[in-house]
């Protein structure tokens, strides 16, 4: 990993290096330092957990009393047939849309009534079933996006170009390159974001969610459109994720993707939670097989 960008003045060196010095520690996590880290937090410990979640519209009712809950540092997958509720779970999570009852708990804080960006700032991000990019702006601009948190210059420094100014932009421009890299993109980061064929649009809504620094990603059908081999890549980035020490929420129909990548599995149907359990223990849920996923042949 390149080493931290300094600044012309020392107190702008000071304020941008520290903030590096934090960003580049997450980023040249290990496997084994993630694992380390893991090991650290409690067993027991959850940093998400959904109570009795219900949200209707007009008289129909999306979600049912979910109750469940998702340990930190583990894939979480949420799976169901179309329409079961599984993308109303994830915008009520990260505050698109409010519960009509119900708590959402993150890290021990409630967040059913925060507006989206106070989520965000907690440590949570996410992507899109539809990809939302800037489609005409370049990949790693689309990446500095997620970054504009992390920033602190006023107007006065932005329109004067003051060394504190221009040191941000620095850092900024090194993150976004450094988790195009993490996902495999950094040799597209000039060009035009909406010219990448759709896997390489995906990965790059991963990099900009990442760039935030989440400790919650959630994925909205990441795997939906691509290809086998797009699709094991994939897989691979997100136990990579996982190996940062990011707990990831998932939601997929790609059943092969599912069962060997997550470690726990909630089942939705009709907006009632069906079952949960480990990929062996929903494999053989009588239920989830007659509603869902079907009888091996």
């Amino acid at each position: 990993m390149n080493r931290c960008t300094t600044e012309s003045t020392e107190n702008a060196e000071k304020r941008i290096t520290k903030k590096e010095d934090n960003s580049c520690l997450h980023h040249a996590l290990s496997t084994e330092e993630g694992n380390r880290r893991l090991a650290e937090t409690s067993k027991n410990a959850f940093i998400l957990e959904i109570k009795d979640l219900g949200k209707s519209f007009g008289g129909v009712e999306a979600l049912h009393n979910i109750t469940f809950s998702v340990p930190s540092g583990i894939t979480q997958a949420i799976i169901g047939p179309n329409g079961a509720g599984k993308t109303t779970l994830l915008n009520c999570i990260s505050g698109v849309i409010k519960p009509t009852r119900g708590r959402i708990i993150f890290l021990g804080k409630y967040i059913e009534n925060l507006q989206p960006h106070k989520i965000a700032a907690l440590g949570i991000s996410r992507t899109f079933q539809n990809v939302a990019l800037f489609k005409r702006m370049s990949v790693i601009e689309n990446v500095t996006i997620g970054l504009h948190t992390k920033t602190r210059s006023g107007f006065t420094s932005c329109a004067l170009r003051l060394p504190p100014m221009i040191g941000e932009e620095r850092y900024i421009f090194e993150r976004a390159r450094e988790w195009l890299e993490f996902v495999g993109l950094a040799d597209e980061m000039n060009k035009e974001a909406g010219s990448l064929p759709l896997g390489k649009q995906k990965l790059l809504e991963v990099a900009r969610a990442l760039a935030t620094e989440p400790r919650l990603l959630l994925l909205d059908e990441p795997a939906g459109g691509l290809n086998t081999a797009e699709t094991e890549q994939f897989g691979d980035l997100i136990e990579k994720i996982k190996n940062l020490g990011i707990t990831v929420v998932l939601i997929e129909h790609d059943m092969n993707l599912v069962m060997e990548r997550s470690d726990q599995i909630a089942v939705l149907h009709y907006g009632k939670l069906l079952a949960t359990g480990t990929p062996q223990e929903i494999k053989k849920n009588p239920q989830v097989i007659e509603i869902y996923l079907g009888k091996e042949e």
